[in-house]
């Protein structure tokens, strides 16, 4: 057989309709993991949806316990064909958010996939069911049109609490590295660029969450009789966010700020543009870093955003002077910027600004860290080349995504080179009602990872070959 049978047979896996049925009957299985209760759920998605379907594919499943028993275990899954072959992770989460029925337009429900036209709509279409079936549909397609063999190593690793943060997520991957350890990863997950273009991203940017609160005094007082004598939390705590970020969004604390653009990484942006898709908002084009491209500041550069900020009673304001205000606030950042010492950096900027009664503190959210391959490294060449031959497209190169995502996990812990390739777009409707994925991108995700998956297979071990003569440090991680 060929690289265009497999590639035929994954096409006619979706013209037949059996991937939808697949998609289907995944979607209907009622995953949230945001909702206390939900792990019988989830296991359910791990051992009776997931697993029959690998274990036909010759895999080996093992259901892990979470080190946090409260959130659900994870698949790991194995196939292995022969030592000397490269070995491939592909991870993907079965876990979704609310499914916000009395949201949805009439006529769709959340856990029905409902096809209008090219939209397939239902919870986990796009984030992530959609997108990790795909890959091991695709991956079966080759498995057949091989007649039983691959040509590489494959591993899986399924979790079931991405949406509330992979919780014990960075504890399996520790304790189980072995089981773990591949030459790369290949997953899906977040949008393509736009829905035309294929895309492949390397990382994605690091999030940290902070609060900044001023607690001043127990109680109200009236703003007639006090204001003007008594300071408003609100209005100090107005001007500290202010000292940290300006009017149009630029970032004031230098330590905050990233390194200046990579060579290869703004020649990888240039050949972007983000939005102008059906449903993206108008992009603000005096916001943010003066100088940069909107591409530029989104993938490249860090920001600052003011997620809550809460003084008094908004819904119903008195005349009244409050006691405490308090504020969240979240940094997106790429590598190089200090993000370990955040808290530090932060109190020393408050201090010396003159607002050292503000107190400032980490939020209960986990950390994620910024990833980003090198855009040099060979299996970046190896995977651009492979899509855009099957596509007949040239794809969208993202050194990271603007987003975040756990990949910190997979390139610091179990050290691997992180390709992520998505089949989604940006106005998927992700998180909210209406979520959908578009049939046309189905079937060309289908037709590229089936790609994708027999090169790996003709030419994964001389791609080994040259990372390992090269000696390079293409992982790059954090503060890197």
């Amino acid at each position: 057989m060929t690289r265009d049978a497999a590639i035929r047979r994954a096409i006619d896996h979706y013209d037949s309709g059996a991937f939808l049925e697949v998609l289907r009957r995944r979607v209907k299985r009622r995953t949230v993991s945001q909702e206390a209760g939900q792990v019988p759920e989830l296991l359910a998605y791990l051992t009776e949806e997931i697993t029959p379907d690998i274990e036909r594919l010759g895999f080996t499943a093992e259901i892990v316990p979470n080190t946090r028993p409260e959130f659900s275990p994870f698949l790991i899954a194995e196939r292995h064909e022969r030592n000397g072959l490269p070995t491939v992770l592909i991870y993907g989460h079965g876990d979704t958010v609310r499914g916000e029925e009395p949201q949805w337009r009439n006529g769709l429900a959340p856990w029905d996939v409902t096809v209008e036209g090219d939209r397939w709509y239902g919870r986990g279409t796009a984030d992530n069911k959609g997108q990790h079936s795909i890959n091991i549909s695709a991956l079966e397609q080759v498995l057949l049109a091989r007649e039983g063999r691959l040509g590489c190593n494959t591993k899986l690793l399924i979790e079931m609490g991405e949406e509330t943060g992979s919780p014990g997520l960075t504890a399996l991957c520790e304790q189980n590295r072995e089981a773990l350890s591949a030459d790369l990863l290949i997953a899906s997950d977040g949008p393509r660029l736009s829905s035309e273009r294929p895309t492949v991203f390397l990382g994605s940017r690091g999030i940290y969450n902070f609060e900044l609160e001023l607690n001043l005094r127990e109680g109200t007082y009236h703003s007639g009789n006090w204001g003007g004598l008594l300071r408003n939390p609100g209005t100090v705590l107005a001007n500290a966010i202010a000292s940290l970020v300006d009017a149009r969004g630029r970032i004031l604390v230098e330590r905050l700020r990233p390194p200046p653009i990579p060579s290869a990484v703004a020649t990888a942006l240039s050949d972007l543009k983000v939005g102008g898709g059906p449903n993206d908002p108008p992009i603000d084009s005096e916001w943010g870093e003066p100088g940069l491209s909107n591409e530029e500041r989104v993938f490249a550069w860090n920001s600052i955003e003011v997620l809550a900020f809460k003084t008094g009673n908004p819904d119903a304001p008195q005349g009244a002077i409050p006691g405490r205000a308090k504020a969240t606030l979240q940094l997106r950042f790429v590598i190089g910027t200090d993000w370990q010492n955040l808290i530090a950096i932060v109190r020393e900027h408050l201090d010396d600004h003159g607002f050292s009664i503000v107190t400032v503190q980490p939020t209960r959210d986990e950390v994620l860290i910024a990833t980003r391959l090198d855009p040099e490294d060979p299996w970046v060449g190896w995977i651009l080349q492979s899509i855009a031959e099957t596509t007949d497209k040239k794809p969208a190169l993202i050194p990271n995504l603007g987003g975040s995502i756990p990949n910190h996990v997979f390139a610091e812990v179990l050290g691997m080179p992180t390709l992520w390739v998505p089949h989604s777009y940006p106005g998927c409707s992700q998180h909210a009602p209406n979520e959908h994925l578009l049939g046309s991108v189905v079937r060309e995700g289908l037709a590229m990872m089936a790609g994708v998956f027999w090169d790996l297979g003709e030419k994964g071990t001389s791609i080994l070959a040259k990372r390992k003569h090269s000696g390079r440090r293409h992982v790059l991680v954090g503060s890197s």
